[in-house]
């Protein structure tokens, strides 16, 4: 449910924004952008509303990983992906600054309503400036990625051309399915956990970030195996900051997030360190190999047995 209705949700809206004429670089880079973090933001908020903050945390740090560990790695190793100049030069220094945010934020192991407030804050400007500074290469890619959503949307089976109506209500049976999915999944991943003894913060870092991450997931692959590659790499480096800034900001805005400072030193340690990993391979190299992307597989499999001995 957490992958159709995000599908639906993000092909949806995609369409009905091209139908009232809105320029596809503002679709690629909003509507997708948000869309596909999605799910994190639902599992988060229900989390938080819940009383399971250990799952919201978890998720946001399990997801970002996923992203570089798994969705990167995999897309890469089916085809390397070309990293675009203005990506290299904008993007990539601002994720290693959400990345950096993250320990700061998390240093008492509680996300303070003010802190929430300023993440989404920041996630309203951070967009303000992608727009405002895009330049051709951007827009190139931006209608690339509004395709590839679209092709996305149809495998998961959502209807294709269609009036306006019919986009709105694709968009909203989407949005209805993501909601419930989230719920159950919340519900059921916690009493999962419960049942086998593993504590909440390894259940958002594992089950419930890899869930959450499987619209970026289908969207990366679909985009490697078209021969667009590089459309898998602004899926990452798009997700991992909207996570921190929307997701964590989101959460955090709506109920008490905290979990022990002490677990958190790993995870956080194990993600600041991916991102570094990711951002020395697509900033050295106009091409990211294979060779990194199994580097980058092999690290994030490293950390899932970590978590299993644990």
């Amino acid at each position: 449910m957490l992958y159709l209705g995000a599908e639906w949700l993000v092909g949806g809206a995609s369409r009905l924004a091209l139908s009232l004429r809105v320029p596809q670089l503002i679709v690629g880079l909003t509507v997708v952008a948000y869309g596909t973090s999605a799910p994190e933001v639902i599992v988060g908020i229900q989390a938080a509303l819940e009383g399971h903050g250990d799952v919201a945390i978890g998720n946001v740090i399990g997801s970002n990983i996923a992203n570089i560990g798994l969705i990167l790695g995999v897309s890469v190793l089916v085809r390397p992906a070309r990293v675009d100049g203005a990506l290299r030069r904008r993007e990539l220094p601002f994720l290693l600054a959400t990345a950096l945010v993250l320990p700061a934020v998390l240093y008492d192991g509680l996300v303070q309503w003010w802190e929430a407030g300023a993440l989404l804050l920041t996630a309203v400007l951070y967009t303000y400036w992608t727009l405002k500074g895009a330049r051709r290469t951007v827009v190139a890619e931006a209608t690339e990625g509004a395709a590839v959503t679209a092709a996305a949307a149809h495998e998961a089976g959502a209807p294709g051309a269609g009036k306006r109506g019919q986009h709105v209500l694709v968009a909203l049976a989407g949005l209805a399915v993501l909601l419930i999915g989230g719920h159950l999944f919340v519900t059921g991943a916690t009493a999962l956990a419960r049942s086998w003894g593993m504590s909440e913060r390894v259940l958002g870092l594992t089950i419930v970030a890899v869930g959450t991450s499987l619209p970026e997931l289908a969207t990366s692959v679909i985009a490697a195996l078209r021969g667009h590659s590089d459309i898998a790499v602004g899926n990452v480096v798009g997700s991992n900051i909207f996570n921190v800034l929307l997701c964590l900001g989101a959460a955090g805005a709506v109920g008490n997030i905290w979990s022990a400072p002490s677990a958190l030193v790993v995870d956080l340690g194990v993600l600041v360190a991916m991102t570094l990993v990711a951002v020395v391979f697509l900033r050295t190299e106009r091409v990211c190999r294979r060779w990194e992307g199994a580097v980058l597989l092999t690290g994030y499999v490293g950390f899932l047995g970590f978590l299993l001995v644990q």
